[in-house]
């Protein structure tokens, strides 16, 4: 949305370092976005949970579909957050799951609730804001602790702070300024002031 292309033009112009996203969706990577810290990991890839390989969303699907094809069959409707809201009952001991070469069960390439971020990435973002000047919160509550904790330690550094988001966030106290607009409104203006 324009959010996102807002942020890729940012970055296209200099004025931003690098996007950290909670998001999963690779919407920014489509919008242009080129140095970017996917926290919470990506839809597009899937990771064995033995050897830690990774590949493609799209191999697995096709494997699914032409190891499952029976099951694309019936009346079912895909709910917002990716269950089914109906399937026919059947038995499942038809449904071929797919593995890793090495053997392992494979997973979206997420982090899931419950799950913690990879340190990679955790390092990865603490050294994005070693070199910061500030932060902007973009469209987040902050209520996930795994981005809270990175306004805790910008708070640390010493580094200004502002968001854009509509409602309360855990870090409201510290930002120096606050917009409370929708993010796809407010950004194209905003960039339009710094960019011109």
């Amino acid at each position: 949305n324009a959010a996102h292309e807002a942020l890729a033009r940012l970055e296209q112009a200099g004025r931003l370092q690098t996007v950290v996203t909670q998001n999963v969706d690779g919407l920014h990577q489509r919008a242009g976005q080129d140095r970017l810290v996917e926290l919470h990991g990506t839809l597009d890839s899937v990771v064995c949970l033995s050897c830690a390989a990774r590949q493609p969303r799209d191999a697995l699907q096709a494997w699914l579909e032409a190891h499952n094809g029976e099951w694309l069959e019936g009346a079912t409707r895909a709910l917002p957050d990716g269950d089914a809201d109906f399937l026919d009952v059947r038995h499942f001991d038809d449904f071929r799951e797919p593995a890793c070469q090495c053997g392992g069960i494979l997973k979206p390439d997420v982090v899931f609730y419950g799950d913690s971020v990879p340190r990679v990435r955790v390092e990865a973002v603490r050294a994005e804001l070693a070199r910061s000047d500030g932060v902007l919160v973009i469209g987040s509550s902050l209520m996930v602790y795994s981005s809270f904790c990175f306004t805790k330690e910008a708070r640390a550094l010493g580094l200004s702070m502002a968001a854009i988001n509509q409602g309360k966030t855990r870090a409201d106290e510290w930002f120096e300024c606050k917009w409370e607009a929708d993010s796809a409104m407010a950004l194209p203006e905003l960039v339009e002031q710094i960019c011109g």
